[in-house]
Formats: C-alpha cells, sequence, structure tokens
C-alpha cells in the first residue's frame, strides 16, 4: 500500500501484481508473509475480493457501516469497494488470505455473472461470513495450498489449475454460506435475477423502481421478481430498498453532501421524500443515525 499524507482519508488499494510476486490477479498466503497490512491505512476499501480465514482472531472490522466482531474460525468474504476499516491487535492474528480480482477468472469461466451466482457477493441482508468447522477449514486450507503451490511453480497449466481450484472454492463456501443462513440454493432456470444484481450495481442511484429494471432486462414485472424471489429468497423491491440504503448511509457518513445534494444524487424529487425513506427503513433521522454512529453504536 502507498503512503498516504492525511490518515484520515479513504484511499483505495488497488491489486499490485508486483508487489504481491504472482503474475496472476490471485494471491494466497499466511498474513505473517505480508506484515500488519489491515491497519496500515485508517480506512481503505480495494478493487479485489478479499477472504479472511482465521485461525486466531481478535477485535473488529468496520465494514461500510456494519461492525463485525472477528472471532476464531470465522472466514470473512469482502466484496471489491467496501469501506473497511480494522480495529485489531495484527500481531497477535493467525489467518490465511485470498485475494483476487474478478476479471481474473473471466477468460475461463463465461459466466459473467458467476460472482452474482455466489450468495456471499454484493450481500446486504446477511453477514459477509460463515463460521467454519474444522474440517471445512482444513479443506479450505488444503485447496488455499494448491492455489499457492500453482503460483510458486508455474508451468504452462497454471492458470487453469487455479482457476479450477477457486471455483471449486469458491461453490463449496457459497454452499455452506447457503446453508448457515437457510439461502435458496437453487439451480437457476435464468440470468434474470443475476443480471438484475449485476444491474443493481451499477444503476442504483438513478433507477430505484423494479418496472425500470425490468424493462432494462426486457421482462415483465412479474417475471423478474419470481425469478429474484426464487434465487435470493427475497423480492426485487427488498433488495432495490436495501442496497439504496446501504449507498445512502455509506454517502450520508463518508461524504461531505448536504440532504439537498445527496437527493439530487439519487434521483429523489425533493429532499424530504429522501428523509422520509430513509427514516421509514431505519426509524431514525440522518441526524440520529450520524449520532449514533459517532458514538460507536453500529449496525
Amino acid at each position: 500500500m502507498d503512503e498516504i499524507i492525511n490518515p484520515d482519508r479513504l484511499v483505495s488499494v488497488p491489486f499490485n501484481k508486483t508487489r504481491c510476486g504472482v503474475d496472476f490477479y490471485i494471491n494466497t498466503a499466511i498474513n505473517k508473509d505480508i506484515g500488519l497490512v489491515l491497519t496500515e491505512n485508517k480506512r481503505f476499501k480495494t478493487d479485489f475480493f478479499s477472504f479472511y480465514f482465521f485461525r486466531k482472531a481478535n477485535g473488529y472490522l468496520l465494514l461500510n457501516f456494519r461492525k463485525i466482531e472477528l472471532r476464531d474460525g470465522m472466514v470473512l468474504l469482502l466484496s471489491p469497494h467496501q469501506q473497511q476499516e480494522w480495529h485489531v491487535d495484527e500481531t497477535a492474528l493467525d489467518y490465511t488470505f485470498l485475494i483476487f480480482r474478478e476479471d481474473f477468472m473471466r477468460t475461463f469461466i463465461a459466466d459473467k455473472f458467476f460472482v452474482f451466482r455466489l450468495l456471499y457477493c454484493y450481500q446486504t441482508d446477511t453477514p459477509p461470513y460463515i463460521n467454519a468447522t474444522h474440517d471445512e477449514m482444513k479443506e479450505y486450507m488444503r485447496l488455499l495450498g494448491k492455489i499457492k503451490y500453482e503460483l510458486m511453480n508455474p508451468v504452462s497449466d497454471t492458470y487453469n489449475i487455479i482457476v479450477s481450484l477457486l471455483y471449486y472454492l469458491l461453490l463449496i463456501i457459497n454452499r455452506t454460506y447457503a446453508a448457515a443462513y437457510c439461502l435458496p440454493a437453487e439451480i437457476a432456470k435464468n440470468n434474470f435475477a443475476f443480471r438484475f444484481k449485476d444491474l443493481l450495481e451499477q444503476n442504483i442511484r438513478t433507477h430505484q423502481r423494479v418496472q425500470e429494471y425490468a424493462d432494462m432486462l426486457h421482462v415483465s414485472r412479474i417475471t423478474l421478481n419470481n425469478s429474484v424471489k426464487a434465487q435470493f429468497g427475497v423480492s426485487a423491491t427488498h433488495l432495490i430498498k436495501q442496497r439504496l440504503l446501504e449507498e445512502l448511509k455509506n454517502e450520508l457518513l463518508f461524504s461531505n453532501r448536504t440532504v439537498s445534494e445527496m437527493a439530487d444524487d439519487f434521483n429523489f424529487s425533493d429532499p424530504s421524500h429522501l428523509m422520509r425513506f430513509f427514516k421509514q427503513q431505519t426509524g431514525k433521522t440522518f441526524t440520529q443515525y450520524m449520532t449514533d454512529y459517532n458514538k460507536g453504536i453500529y449496525e
């Protein structure tokens, strides 16, 4: 990570193959190999997925506006562009990490919506972690060890083998995640739900109605809702509101935008409509929410 001047500002950390010492946009190692990187910057976000397999943990992580207490045996599953603020004693941590960029798999896996099929990616309703059993952690470490071996001993088919190992690892974690949070794990009959999640990430600031997304996908509102319900267990309207609320909270806490500017940014016709939506979803006004956050009351 690059040196910063203002330790309070949000730092964007890109995947750096040279610094990671690898030829691909993926790496895995134990924390002892990389030093104290989690607290090097007070607040940062990345352009890659970051998974942490904790053998020994302490403290907590502020992920966007949520507080996550870290525990032994936890597998933490972080998506790109999430704001991270680690409150830990790094010298007492013991973990293996896996980091990779989404485009690392694109050459091998033609499904461009693959990450949206993973229930823990870009999730707003359920926590971004699972608690692994001894046997589950042992299997994760076995697969990560194979990935590390290929990275350290690259040959002509190394890329294909690493992607295959990563693909399998992501799917077995997804199966465990679905069971842990009682989420649907059906085989999708179509891609509408996953395409909807993709569009949601791109357009949440300007489009907040189910019909708008149905029009983008050239399907009926009913078809879209049925697809989303079957795949994620909630309605399309629910996903839109939760994703919008997530974006609003981050903007409120970590930008200098006024309520009027936020209303314009998020396509609300009037600031009062924005404040009413926020109060309906959180039970708090903007001021109450910010006051609670500054007092250490996190959600």
